[in-house]
């Protein structure tokens, strides 16, 4: 693949990635996902709310993938955000970590 061909399929991804991240709060379900409703099966109803309710050892800057106030356009923009930063990232070690001859 050439150069200009490799830059497309890169903004293509990116392109892809980030209308995922848009239309990805209405698509999402409301009911529990897996991890919570295959806990509920194996841990006590209890001791999952005792669970529910500590304090997390670090707060999220975006809890539960939202700004606050924001209804929906919080849930993408937060989203939208976390995708951006990602690739940020990825794009940092990639930029570090590149062994060009």
């Amino acid at each position: 693949m050439s150069k200009n061909s490799n830059m497309k399929f890169l903004y293509a991804g990116i392109a892809i990635a980030l209308l995922l991240s848009i239309l990805a709060p209405f698509l999402a379900s409301s009911d529990p996902d897996g991890l919570e409703s295959a806990a509920g099966g194996v841990i006590e109803e209890s001791k999952m709310s005792e669970l529910e309710e500590t304090e997390p050892a670090v707060s999220s800057p975006m809890s539960d993938y939202a700004i606050e106030g924001m209804g929906k356009s919080g849930e993408v923009m937060a989203i939208a955000i976390g995708t951006v930063a990602v690739l940020a990232i990825s794009f940092g070690f990639g930029k570090i970590f590149n062994k060009k001859a």
